[in-house]
């Protein structure tokens, strides 16, 4: 075994959107910085990042319904609706900044305008759209949403949708214009074929991470096997980056920080009915989300979605339709959720097993569904569906969080959650959904972490107001602010 006796300042174990993302930052605010990025794989962002592995939504919190719950007096909480829109207005500043420095290519290589639309029929639906609609319009984030519950009005913005429909039956939709269609692997691509041209960045695949231990001096050792000579290398670093998805958990586990006690994960895997047909994808140009079946998790909600592939081809996507699963990544082992199993995680994983039968069942149900009774799922959305035209496709893996709970043993959570060491030199990001729309806020939330020092420097305040303007100020509380970062981002990246 060789051991590399240099300190590195920055490992980034995995090689997708939140990795390439902190790297990006980070050389950007100190190009000195020595960063070395691990990946399993032999290219970049092939698991949850790749374009087919995820539903390319820039989540901002206008259609996706499950952020605005109602609660039993008929209120909708927009809370986290408002949370995912400034978060999201965050990363598309530094894709502008990426775009006009030229890390990025030009904007339509991985963003592109498509509409944000909700759908929903049935008088209480309709209801519930209506009022989700008077409440977000309140904000200045959502000043620019419309409604109609005019079936004529409805048909002009998504014809497929309408098509054969029952018109006795009441239907409303919402709409924001400059929704976008987002390409997060050729994100994480372009950055990291910047990131490689740079002095002190390296970058290596097919490189398994075996083991992660921390050293008195506290660094960190990492031992790891190219998996293709089999040679194995030990690295140290004095800060590490666990963003591999579903394979953060297990190597957050070997490292041993009391903070990752009680961690498990609940894997969920996820299929999507695609069509190519051109006759067909250019009837529909919209992200259409409705409401979750009853007992669905969060990523199951239904969606019909123009998606823009690496090719540049235009298709159309229906799901994803969730399913049971023991792997915590795509490209993973059967045996990832058994080995992942400890005694400090044990207890959380059964009480949420026990609260969350009807969870489990649904999932397998899903696992067994013929390609007819997805089409059947299909054709709410869209009635005129040939089942011919559609074709099952992977939408990867997700491990959602479970973690401990003093009241009821444990809990299970469809977010993202980033846990730190209390020393601050080891971070890692768990979890899913919205995941790589909020990449920026989050990666820039670890740094004022972990580099709070550094991050204090006017030379690191200037450097990071460059990338993302409104950092430091609240876009949420300041209109004009909102207004003016809105304008350039939208022209920037030509959503408007």
């Amino acid at each position: 075994m060789n051991k590399d006796k240099d300190i590195l300042d920055i490992v980034l174990l995995g090689a997708g959107a939140m990795s390439t993302t902190l790297g990006t930052l980070l050389n950007q605010l100190d190009p000195s910085l020595k960063i070395m990025m691990l990946e399993r794989l032999e290219s970049i962002a092939q698991e949850s990042t790749d374009c087919m592995n995820n539903a390319g939504t820039g989540h901002a919190g206008y259609c996706e319904l499950n952020y605005t719950p109602q609660d039993e007096d008929g209120e909708v909480n927009i809370e986290k609706a408002l949370e995912i829109n400034a978060a999201f207005e965050i990363s598309l500043q530094f894709w502008s900044y990426l775009s006009e420095t030229g890390i990025l290519p030009v904007p339509e290589k991985f963003i592109n305008p498509v509409p944000h639309q909700s759908f929903v029929w049935g008088e209480e639906n309709v209801l519930f759209l209506k009022q989700r609609y008077k409440s977000l319009k309140k904000h200045h984030f959502f000043a620019d949403m419309e409604f109609s519950d005019s079936p004529d009005i409805i048909s002009s913005w998504l014809p497929l949708v309408m098509e054969g429909r029952d018109l006795n039956e009441p239907v409303a939709a919402t709409r924001v214009a400059y929704g976008s269609d987002v390409n997060f692997g050729k994100i994480a691509r372009g950055m990291s074929d910047y990131l490689t041209n740079q002095d002190n960045f390296s970058l290596k695949l097919n490189t398994q991470v075996l083991d992660l231990k921390q050293a008195d001096d506290k660094s960190w050792q990492i031992t790891c096997e190219d998996l293709k000579s089999g040679k194995k290398q030990v690295y140290h670093s004095r800060f590490v980056f666990l963003g591999l998805g579903g394979g953060s958990l297990p190597l957050l586990q070997k490292s041993e920080i009391p903070e990752a006690e009680g961690y498990a994960g609940f894997p969920v895997s996820g299929h999507w009915l695609v069509c190519k047909e051109p006759e067909i994808v250019n009837c529909h140009t919209a992200k259409v989300y409705g409401k979750a079946p009853v007992g669905a998790p969060p990523m199951s909600v239904p969606h019909l979605d123009t998606r823009i592939l690496d090719d540049g081809q235009k298709a159309l996507l229906f799901g994803p339709f969730a399913g049971f699963t023991t792997k915590f990544l795509k490209y993973g082992s059967s045996f990832d959720l058994i080995k992942s199993t400890t005694l400090d995680n044990i207890k959380p994983m059964a009480m949420v097993g026990m609260r969350n039968l009807d969870l489990t069942r649904y999932l397998i149900k899903e696992s067994w569904s013929s390609h007819s009774e997805r089409i059947s799922s299909l054709q709410v959305y869209y009635p005129m569906v040939n089942e011919t035209n559609w074709k099952l496709e992977s939408a990867g893996q997700r491990v959602q969080i479970i973690k401990r709970c003093d009241d009821k043993g444990g809990k299970l959570e469809f977010g993202t959650e980033v846990v730190t060491s209390r020393d601050k030199t080891l971070a890692a990001l768990l979890g899913a959904s919205p995941g790589a729309s909020i990449t920026t806020k989050t990666m820039i939330d670890i740094i004022q972490q972990c580099f709070a020092d550094r991050l204090k420097s006017n030379e690191w305040q200037k450097k990071i107001k460059k990338m993302v303007p409104s950092y430091g100020e609240s876009l949420l509380d300041n209109k004009n602010l909102h207004k003016q970062v809105r304008e350039r981002t939208l022209a920037t990246l030509k959503l408007n």
